[in-house]
């Protein structure tokens, strides 16, 4: 049952190998060239699993500690997985205690796999599950460490490998442009966060923009959904 359910699986997840490889191993990279051990990025890769937060925290942790930022950050940029996780409600019930890690390692890309992959009727729903979840989780752990271990030993120009994180939120913001129907939402984001950085500066701009955009988002719901 578990084998099967795996080789039902493993195909589903190739694709996100690839892209993972690459991401994770810059993240590595990035991780080592800023200071940290070989050892940290591995870890935060296992046990936070979040992809762009770990880019934030990388820099959190250089700062000074800052709980209450750090916890905001990261409840705005994944409040996504709130939807994903109602979405899922229906598929994750009846799955036993594979549920507790599932629900860990929903990503963007193992819930885009878990919630349309069409599951045959003689593979175990809960098993496919867990291991897209695995699998996907595992090839974020691998491209970290690759990406750390060759930080660590290698030694090369890393100018402007701190922009990654720059550039991967262009590309969500561009990407997530595409999408909409209207701009009203980015447009807000963009306005007020540059308004934010104007008047409050660049260390203290992230936390009031954030607020002043869901408090303006949500008063104006009504003229950006129809």
């Amino acid at each position: 049952m578990r084998i099967k359910a795996l080789k039902a699986a493993f195909p589903q997840t190739i694709p996100i190998f690839a892209g993972f490889l690459f991401l994770a191993m810059t993240l590595g990279i990035y991780m080592v060239k800023l200071g940290f051990p070989a050892w940290i990025p591995i870890l935060t890769s296992a046990v936070v699993f979040a992809g762009s937060v770990e880019f934030i925290a990388a820099n959190l942790m250089l700062g000074i500690f800052n709980p209450i930022q750090a916890i905001t950050l990261a409840i705005m940029v994944n409040a996504r997985h709130l939807f994903y996780g109602i979405s899922m409600l229906d598929k994750y019930r009846g799955i036993g205690k594979k549920k507790l890690y599932v629900i860990f390692g929903m990503c963007d890309e193992t819930f885009s796999i878990n919630y349309t992959a069409d599951i045959p009727e003689d593979v175990d729903r809960g098993w496919f599950l867990f291991w897209v979840t695995v699998l996907n989780h595992m090839y974020w752990i691998f491209g970290a460490s690759i990406g750390a271990l060759f930080g660590s030993i290698l030694k090369f120009n890393t100018k402007g490998l701190d922009f990654v994180m720059t550039a991967m939120f262009i590309v969500i913001f561009m990407n997530q442009w595409g999408k909409e129907d209207n701009h009203i939402s980015a447009i807000i984001g963009v306005v007020v966060s540059a308004m934010c950085l104007i008047f409050l500066g660049k260390t203290q701009f992230i936390i009031p923009s954030m607020i002043l955009i869901v408090l303006i988002l949500t008063g104006m719901k009504k003229y950006i959904v129809r």
